[in-house]
């Protein structure tokens, strides 16, 4: 009785082995572990709001002709601006800055004497958002005209920014993420494997960079303000079983 129950356990032990060794022989091709891929999406895009700032300002001796004086100035540019199409609501002036303006005296051995006032200096400044891109640059680089009216205005370059930003960035996932299945499927197929499910994704950060600049990718992000035509790109991190 006993020797016939160790037959049969050596039978059984005889038939596990080969299923065994048989699965691995069916298997000894197949590719194990994960692939991980980065993809890219990347689209260009042009700005279709501006933001233009400058200011002007005014300096006197006396505080109420200091003001008067600045006062004067912005209806000169307010006046200017309307006639180029500009509707006076989009014109945006900031508080007024006042200050006490001095300058250094030195007696004629070049001895420091003190400081000397010359005046209130008055300034303000001045924001006009807009959609008409277009309309704001021109005048941007017009606005020198005021000297011919008596104003200095003090223009600063204009910031381009894009008003459908968050759909861009659905749109570059939707991109980075399909580039970085199709680099995954073909990895898989080359190795003799076959792609399984998507274990984890991973989003890299938003960049938007001047259209064929030269500029660095940031680990925080890069947002150009500076240029009208943008390129908006993101990366995606997938990591899929292979089975």
């Amino acid at each position: 009785m006993k020797s016939n129950l160790s037959a049969i356990i050596f039978g059984i032990a005889i038939i596990l082995s080969s299923i065994f060794l048989g699965n691995a022989y069916v298997n000894r091709n197949k590719t194990a572990g994960d692939i991980q891929v980065t993809g890219l999406g990347q689209a260009d895009f042009t700005s279709d709001l501006i933001v233009w700032e400058g200011s002007f300002n005014a300096l006197n001796l006396n505080l109420k002709n200091a003001y008067a004086e600045l006062e004067n100035q912005k209806e000169i540019i307010k006046t200017y601006l309307k006639e180029k199409g500009i509707a006076e609501e989009k014109l945006v002036f900031s508080a007024v800055n006042t200050y006490e303006k001095t300058k250094r005296k030195y007696n004629n051995n070049g001895d420091y004497m003190g400081d000397e006032f010359i005046g209130y200096a008055l300034s303000q400044r001045l924001q006009i958002e807009s959609n008409e891109v277009e309309k704001i640059e021109k005048i941007s680089r017009e606005i020198t005209e005021l000297l011919n009216k008596g104003v200095q205005f003090y223009s600063e370059s204009p910031r381009y920014y894009y008003t459908k930003l968050a759909d861009l960035k659905i749109e570059m996932i939707s991109r980075a993420t399909e580039d970085a299945r199709l680099r995954a499927e073909k990895i898989a197929e080359n190795s003799g494997g076959k792609l399984g499910n998507l274990e984890s994704a991973r989003m890299g950060v938003f960049q938007i960079t001047g259209q064929n600049s030269t500029e660095e990718y940031s680990w925080g992000g890069t947002y150009n303000t500076s240029e009208k035509l943008k390129t908006a790109s993101i990366t995606m991190k997938l990591v899929y079983e292979v089975e």
